[in-house]
């Protein structure tokens, strides 16, 4: 068990105990449906609100993208890559990060110690932050390291500039992910979705006013993505801070700032968790962009966009999973925390089983909603089967990173993560992609996108 130094010893983690219950293994058909009911009920309480707000602010990026695609096609490839490649490595890095949050406030809500939960959240901004800071060579050097690893002149220059101007964004995700996290723990999960909701009617208005009415440009699009996102942190920050989370927010804690190397260990390892898998499917646009045509680019761009899009929910039943795992811990109930994993597995494929089937009776529709470029859409209508058969098999990986993440594992699953993408998919990658020269399809099929 890892503890804080300094003058105030309070765990990192909770201790974990046997608890004497298991629902799981009741003799009892019937015993067994009401309890996988109950904890489906349990589940969802958390996943529902929590998928929505990230639906709804992953669906601002797509808002943003498909205004943006309908003004030039070069500025749809250039957003696409800012957003779906540089922003998604940070996105993935301190989502991860953020994850630390739902062990520590998961454990500390289940053992009844509320208290704790503002000094970890403070804790996290403080983490967060810094490694957000250490992030900023990313946005600010964007367009050589493009031009360096072979992307065309205008587009990484086009990228480079939108990079600059999403660098607010970046730093609102410190926020928003915490925040987020903070209220799930204590199922104020409601307060989540009223304010995603609300996000997202603004980030749709005023973007089809500025966008598609009055063509303030590209830049005018990034700027507005970058006013939503922290609109949402506006507004949960307001309902922490004046009286919505009485019990668990005291006010600004010193104690924030006590035992920050051992929350950095636990988040980092978070967030090498989770930007490994993210980053893994990001490489895809840049290898595309650097041995295809610019249609490529954007037909990759536009398939990933969907993947992430859908692959909200899984994240939304990860985080879920995470919580209800952490609580059953922190109330010494391991086997029921077993039992809530296997539940969330259920979900989850069952989720990822009805977007496969959309996908294979709609192929044609995805890419009209980003562009109108009739070659874009027959590539994308290609790759509607890879797309699909990848949405449904990636459905279970984010339910058993979110086991670890309840468990405290964090760093195990990393190890995997690095073993399984890096030293089996990118190699095999390479060999099919590059040098067969088998063509996109079977590049896209073997970094894993299957």
């Amino acid at each position: 068990m890892v503890r804080m130094s300094g003058a105030h010893h309070q765990p990192l983690l909770l201790s974990i105990s046997q608890d004497s219950e298991n629902p799981g293994s009741s003799a009892s058909a019937r015993y067994f449906v009401k309890e996988a009911w109950t904890e489906c009920k349990k589940l969802w309480q958390i996943a529902a609100p929590s998928i929505f707000c990230r639906l709804a602010m992953f669906s601002l990026t797509l808002i943003t993208q498909s205004f943006a695609g309908h003004l030039h096609q070069s500025q749809l490839a250039a957003i696409s890559i800012a957003t779906t490649v540089i922003i998604s490595i940070t996105f993935g890095f301190l989502l991860g990060m953020a994850s630390a949050l739902e062990t520590l406030c998961g454990q500390a809500y289940g053992g009844k110690q509320y208290h704790l939960l503002g000094i970890y959240l403070q804790r996290s901004w403080v983490v967060l932050f810094l490694s957000s800071i250490l992030l900023l060579p990313l946005f600010i050097f964007a367009a050589p390291i493009l031009k360096l690893i072979g992307q065309p002149t205008l587009l990484a220059e086009l990228t480079g500039e939108v990079a600059m101007w999403l660098v607010p964004m970046h730093l609102s995700f410190v926020f928003q992910f915490t925040l987020m996290r903070f209220l799930q723990c204590q199922l104020k999960t409601y307060v989540i979705a009223w304010v995603s909701g609300v996000v997202l009617v603004v980030h749709l208005l005023l973007s089809w006013i500025f966008v598609y009415i009055l063509r303030v440009g590209i830049v005018g699009a990034v700027l507005i993505l970058d006013f939503s996102w922290w609109m949402s942190v506006l507004g949960m920050f307001i309902y922490c801070v004046c009286g919505g989370c009485r019990n668990s927010w005291t006010g600004f804690s010193r104690q924030a700032f006590i035992g920050l190397w051992d929350f950095f260990k636990l988040a980092l390892a978070s967030g090498v968790m989770l930007s490994l898998e993210n980053f893994y499917y990001r490489m895809l646009v840049i290898v595309s962009g650097i041995r295809s045509a610019e249609v490529a680019v954007d037909a990759l761009s536009i398939c990933i966009s969907f993947y992430g899009w859908e692959s909200m929910i899984p994240l939304g039943l990860f985080a879920a999973t995470g919580i209800r795992v952490a609580n059953e811990i922190g109330a010494a109930n391991r086997n029921s925390a077993k039992f809530a994993a296997k539940v969330s597995v259920f979900n989850s494929l069952l989720v990822g089983f009805v977007f496969f089937l959309v996908i294979i009776a709609f192929p044609h529709k995805i890419a009209m909603v980003f562009t109108s470029s009739s070659s874009v859409i027959s590539m994308v209508e290609g790759l509607a089967l890879l797309l699909a058969i990848t949405i449904l098999f990636n459905c279970i990986q984010p339910i058993l990173s979110g086991v670890a993440v309840g468990f405290g594992r964090q760093a195990l699953v990393a190890y995997i993560n690095i073993g399984s993408y890096y030293f089996v998919g990118v190699p095999l990658g390479i060999i099919l992609g590059w040098l067969l020269h088998f063509g996109l399809k079977v590049h896209y099929r073997a970094f894993g996108l299957e």
